[in-house]
């Protein structure tokens, strides 16, 4: 039998391109209800960045995931501990708290079942066990979201 090991991530073209369409359809707040731009300050240059991303809901709880792993959102994320989570219009100031493996393991297989296109950076598979996902919370770190202020409407 042959191992597969998770895959790297790497930033394609055509990642890139994917990332600036769905994230002006996020702005507009047409894209799916479950994306938002994710706005961090630099850990470094004190300058805001934004991606899209998933906003996990789970155990009515809100998480943000890290698919491809510990990129530069994460570790921005890390120092500021906070951010801005805007959907269209509406946007509203968290509190990003990094969870314990034993925590993050269920949110991580919740998240492979919901979003299949980052499974294959995963070595847990859907339908393994949740401590096949602990494993992996230290490759893919789970973030808990907390509200702390909203404008703009009712919230992201």
């Amino acid at each position: 039998m042959i191992d597969v090991v998770a895959k790297t991530y790497r930033t394609t073209l055509i990642r890139r391109v994917g990332n600036v369409v769905i994230s002006g359809a996020v702005s507009l707040g047409i894209a799916p209800s479950h994306y938002v731009l994710l706005s961090i300050r630099g850990r470094r240059s004190g300058v805001e960045r934004t991606i899209p991303i998933r906003l996990m809901r789970f155990d009515d709880q809100e998480w943000f995931v890290a698919p491809y792993g510990v990129r530069d959102w994460v570790r921005n994320a890390r120092a500021a501990g906070s951010a801005v989570v805007r959907r269209g219009r509406r946007s509203r100031s968290v509190r990003l708290t990094e969870v314990s493996a034993a925590v993050a393991a269920p949110v991580l297989a919740a998240y492979v079942v919901k979003e299949p296109v980052t499974r294959p950076f995963f070595d847990a598979r859907v339908g393994d066990p949740v401590s096949a996902f602990e494993a992996e919370a230290a490759r893919h770190p789970v973030f808990q979201v907390e509200n702390v202020q909203v404008s703009g409407g009712s919230g992201a």
